[in-house]
């Protein structure tokens, strides 16, 4: 997998409404849309990786590296991007929204492109640029932020009511995109010929395969999704595992894919809020719960894995992860993702875990794998299965703004790893007494560089 520029494709071209025609001039504008367009294309003329074009009803304006020709490419990893403006408030909503107003403008049809996860891949790689969106009238929105952060906050309460405001859209919605796993976290493509579902398989293997699982374990899950994790790691490797959720309608989907399974006796689902479990585990994972939980909860959840593994235990996580550099920042803002999609969320970045890990868990650290460039295709192959399935989303009573909403969270998302502003990794936690093997160890390479038969883990490679 790559995250370079890729030429223009069907994923490009949803059939999404117009809601106007094409044409902004900028004679007409109000004052603020004249100031917001004068900031807009302040920031156009910083874009010097890759090149940015923006067009109007009367006047074109690209980047300095621009080509002449709208729509040409400047090399194979220099991403491109053409932005159309339809209407005139979109000046005002870049402007003074920040990167938020720039997907409000979109959610409301004020400005199309050719590709919104090249646009995405450009704007992140021109981060001074961006933060340039994010400036000046945008800057006015913090103690707004604050005021909706403070509302999001990931109490007991508060868990409950952002994991609602996501998942209880409901299964058949994110049916239209996810395959028959019903897993909504990065797949991996060893070779590039997987199918999705080969993928997702191979994701959660890996994760089997690095806790070097057996039938005497117990395994616990936290964040059970649909229960892809919990009935793979029971059926394939014959431990026992309790998987817990506190989404109403994934904790109900999971209990039938555990019956469906004939697994009820191996596998334990429950509705419950992880800082409320008690016992001891042999194994935790995590996958991709770790960004719901919010920037002030990271290491209240590592505490509370170590308190639950045994002394030999160990503890994987997949986590997509921001750049440590922009952690801080990222968590005091409430940017599109966390207004839209995930409130309460924030990504964490492996600074802050294992910070947080190590000021109040014995874990370590045993291998760290990042699989970001993976979620590139990933995620192009949802928003290709959401854009052929638009009818039924509109059947189901969702609007065009909704429509728009969710197609600029694939392609925020895409372009944010294409970027490589963002990544996905899976980290092994271990406990003191634990002695699994070195990850990607060859045949015979027992735990703890001592005698014994312990497997390697096939397919892995060292990070």
């Amino acid at each position: 997998m790559t995250t370079s520029h890729r030429t223009r494709g069907p994923l490009d071209a949803p059939t999404i409404v117009r809601t106007r025609a094409p044409g902004s001039t900028s004679r007409s504008l109000r004052p603020l849309e004249r100031l917001g367009r004068t900031l807009a294309l302040r920031a156009l003329g910083m874009v010097r990786h890759g090149s940015l074009t923006l067009i109007e009803a009367d006047a074109t304006h690209r980047s300095p590296r621009a080509p002449e020709g709208a729509g040409g490419a400047v090399g194979v990893s220099a991403p491109h991007a053409t932005v159309r403006v339809l209407d005139a408030r979109f000046y005002s909503a870049a402007a003074f929204g920040g990167s938020t107003g720039l997907a409000e403008a979109y959610m409301d049809g004020l400005w199309e492109t050719d590709d919104l996860p090249g646009l995405i891949e450009t704007l992140t790689v021109n981060y001074t640029a961006l933060t340039r969106l994010d400036g000046v009238g945008a800057r006015l929105k913090g103690a707004l932020d604050a005021l909706r952060a403070l509302a999001m906050r990931n109490t007991f309460a508060g868990s409950r009511r952002n994991i609602r405001a996501h998942y209880d859209l409901g299964d058949e919605f994110f049916a239209l995109f996810l395959d028959d796993s019903m897993l909504y976290s990065c797949a991996v493509f060893e070779n590039g010929a997987e199918t999705l579902p080969e993928a997702q398989r191979e994701k959660i293997d890996r994760a089997c395969r690095k806790l070097e699982l057996r039938p005497e374990h117990h395994l616990l899950e936290i964040g059970s999704g649909w229960g892809a994790m919990a009935v793979h790691a029971a059926g394939e490797y014959g431990c026992r595992v309790t998987t817990t959720t506190i989404s109403d309608r994934q904790h109900d989907a999971a209990v039938r894919r555990v019956r469906e399974a004939g697994l009820g006796d191996r596998v334990t689902v429950l509705k419950e809020d992880y800082r409320n479990l008690t016992g001891t585990f042999d194994r935790v994972v995590s996958i991709e719960m770790i960004e719901a939980i919010g920037a002030a909860q990271i290491p209240v959840f590592f505490e509370k894995c170590s308190t639950l593994l045994k002394p030999d235990g160990a503890l994987l996580v997949q986590a997509i992860v921001i750049r440590d550099q922009f952690f801080a920042r990222a968590a005091r803002r409430i940017d599109f993702l966390k207004k839209y999609i995930f409130p309460g969320s924030c990504l964490p970045s492996v600074e802050a875990m294992t910070r947080a890990a190590a000021g109040r868990t014995d874990l370590r650290v045993w291998h760290t794998e990042d699989i970001g460039p993976h979620y590139v295709r990933t995620l192009a192959l949802w928003r290709e299965a959401f854009h052929a399935r638009l009818d039924e989303v509109r059947d189901m009573g969702y609007d065009e703004r909704f429509i728009r909403m969710w197609d600029y969270y694939f392609a925020y998302c895409e372009g944010a790893f294409r970027a490589r502003h963002v990544g996905d990794v899976q980290m092994l936690w271990t406990k003191p007494l634990c002695r699994v093997a070195p990850v990607g160890a060859p045949p015979g390479i027992a735990p703890g560089n001592a005698p014994g038969t312990a497997p390697a883990v096939a397919g892995v490679a060292v990070a």
